[in-house]
């Protein structure tokens, strides 16, 4: 069996298409029993975030299991499989590991180094194997992932700056203000990104607002959050969400929706010019409220300005990164050719010795020791080559010819 992902993100889709095929947590259920009842799918783990949304799997027939992946995929987003197909992007057996544990040090991301996606894959496994789709050979992939990725942060100087979509966020909201001093600012979410941007506000280096309003479905969550400062920071649930808008400078939408909250009926309630950032996948933000007069929409489109500009100071710890990032892929590697040669390997030498401890039955004692010694290094040298032609081809298409055959041969 080999492995493979699928999925679409950022650097090759638009994001009006991520936002059509991101899979909300609730819809996550549905979507892991969809694709672990394909044909050619045994484990899956899925990795939805707010910029790529990828199926991780381990597949019986390449073909069969991408045609059946890219289906469940168009499916989410209202489309024929052809549609979605120049915007997939696809890695298969080597490449898979590369791939996510370049994702997992933050190297794929729009805010290269940012912090937040390594929690992401975190919880993207956590659930899969709750779900029970994910097995052992996911669940190390994963974990390994996970590894790299908090070398990758701990060693280098990637995740110095702006390295999150929360600060970039705090960033691009004082660039365009001027300052967050003396503002209103309503943070719609309670979640990891939300939590990361009422940090970002508290922290004051672009300002300190003079009021922060958590709004959010759970209002518990909500409270939870706003005590990090009471003087400050309040909570709301979304039906009070209205009347906090009311002298807002400053909405942030950081939350999953699988529709619109910031509608022009609500938009249309603030008192003066306002800037709403769009953190949302799907978007927060109604299309009718961007003609709101006063009503300025930055997404997390305009993050890009933000980023190139911190980048500068982290260029060198990419290199770095990667470097740790390659190393742990042929870690991960080596550890999966070994291991998956390891049971073969095993019972082709109990055959042998089974043989060759036949052939010291009913010898003398004397001759016994003699064949013993001749026998046991005959069969050692005999094994040698196929053990080490099984080991170093594991995992790979040569390799699962190499056994098939070798269970063929020795009827193993």
């Amino acid at each position: 069996m080999a492995v493979i992902s699928v999925g679409v993100d950022h650097e090759h889709a638009s994001l009006a298409l991520l936002a059509e095929v991101t899979i909300p947590d609730d819809d996550l259920h549905k979507v892991l029993a969809e694709l672990t009842a394909l044909e050619d799918v045994g484990e899956v783990v899925v990795v939805s975030t707010c910029l790529r949304t990828e199926v991780y799997a381990v597949i019986e027939r390449f073909h069969g299991a991408l045609d059946g992946i890219t289906g469940v995929l168009a499916g989410r987003a209202g489309v024929e499989p052809p549609e979605l197909a120049p915007s997939i992007t696809v890695h298969f057996d080597r490449g898979v590991p590369a791939h996510l544990f370049s994702v997992a040090a933050g190297l794929r991301s729009a805010v290269p180094g940012e912090t937040e996606v390594l929690g992401q894959v975190r919880r993207a496994l956590e659930r899969a194997i709750d779900e029970g789709t994910a097995g052992p050979e996911l669940t190390e992939l994963f974990r390994r992932a996970l590894t790299a990725g908090r070398r990758a942060r701990s060693e280098t100087g990637i995740a110095r700056g702006t390295t999150s979509f929360a600060h970039a966020t705090i960033a691009m909201a004082a660039d365009d203000l001027g300052t967050l001093d003396a503002t209103t600012v309503v943070v719609i979410g309670a979640g990891q990104l939300a939590s990361g941007v009422l940090d970002g506000l508290l922290e004051g280096r672009r300002g300190v607002p003079n009021r922060v309003v958590i709004a959010n479905r759970t209002i518990g969550t909500a409270h939870a959050l706003a005590d990090r400062d009471p003087a400050r920071v309040s909570a709301i649930g979304l039906d009070e969400l209205g009347a906090a808008l009311v002298g807002a400078n400053l909405v942030v939408a950081a939350v999953e929706s699988a529709h619109p909250i910031l509608t022009a009926e609500l938009l249309g309630r603030v008192d003066g010019p306002v800037l709403v950032i769009d953190l949302g996948m799907p978007r927060c933000v109604a299309a009718d409220a961007l003609s709101l007069p006063g009503v300025r929409l930055l997404d997390l489109a305009h993050l890009r300005d933000v980023v190139d500009a911190a980048l500068h100071t982290r260029r060198g710890g990419f290199d770095a990164a990667e470097q740790i990032v390659a190393d742990e892929v042929d870690r991960h590697l080596e550890h999966h050719r070994t291991r998956g040669a390891a049971p073969l390997v095993t019972s082709l030498r109990a055959w042998l010795e089974s043989l060759r401890a036949a052939e010291l039955e009913g010898l003398s004692d004397e001759e016994r020791a003699i064949v013993d010694r001749a026998t046991r290094s005959l069969v050692a040298k005999i094994a040698h080559e196929p053990t080490v032609a099984l080991r170093e081809s594991s995992g790979t298409e040569r390799g699962q010819r190499l056994a098939d055959a070798t269970r063929t041969l020795f009827d193993l």
